[in-house]
């Protein structure tokens, strides 16, 4: 087990991201944010509470989405369905999706055939916290990147983000 960002560089990260994000989206006109169900809400929840120190939380839509249906090996293995909760339009917003982990691709172009069912965004952009290089199967990359690292297939990134994991942090395994 290899630490990737420690709780202290975790947070200095998440502080970034969020930066970054209203840097191009300043006071947030147009732009909603939304984390892909189940992992990257527990990211998204955090980057919109760092937002939401810096700007009024009032001028954010946050927005939370389930793509288990959408995704391409549902047939493939047992996936449990989590809630989408997008109680606004998409119509030509600019859409800032949430991720924790960027590796083949395949779940953010689930995510972007999910959207659809929302209206058509002007734009959809993408924040994820860890971009597993080299390992694409879909030409899709990130807009806002936490940490860029080289893996093999057999490793997997642990992200532990929520109130059950014992401590914040990223952790690459070897399987």
């Amino acid at each position: 087990m290899k630490t990737i960002l420690s709780h202290h560089q975790l947070g200095i990260t998440i502080k970034r991201l969020a930066h970054q994000i209203l840097e191009n989206h300043l006071q947030l006109k147009d732009t909603v944010i939304i984390g892909l169900q189940p992992r990257g809400i527990f990211l998204s929840d955090k980057i919109v509470e760092e937002i939401n120190q810096i700007l009024d939380p009032s001028l954010l839509e946050y927005g939370k989405l389930d793509i288990t249906f959408y995704r391409d090996d549902i047939h493939k293995q047992l996936h449990t369905a989590n809630k989408t909760d997008i109680p606004f339009t998409i119509e030509n917003k600019q859409v800032v999706l949430i991720d924790d982990v960027l590796w083949t691709g395949r779940t953010i172009r689930a995510a972007m055939d999910a959207l659809l069912d929302f209206g058509r965004p002007k734009k959809v952009e993408l924040c994820v916290l860890i971009d597993r290089r080299f390992s694409r199967e879909y030409p899709i990359q990130a807009d806002y990147v936490g940490r860029a690292i080289d893996t093999f297939p057999n490793q997997k990134v642990m992200v532990y983000l929520n109130k059950k994991d014992k401590e914040e942090s990223v952790e690459l395994l070897e399987e």
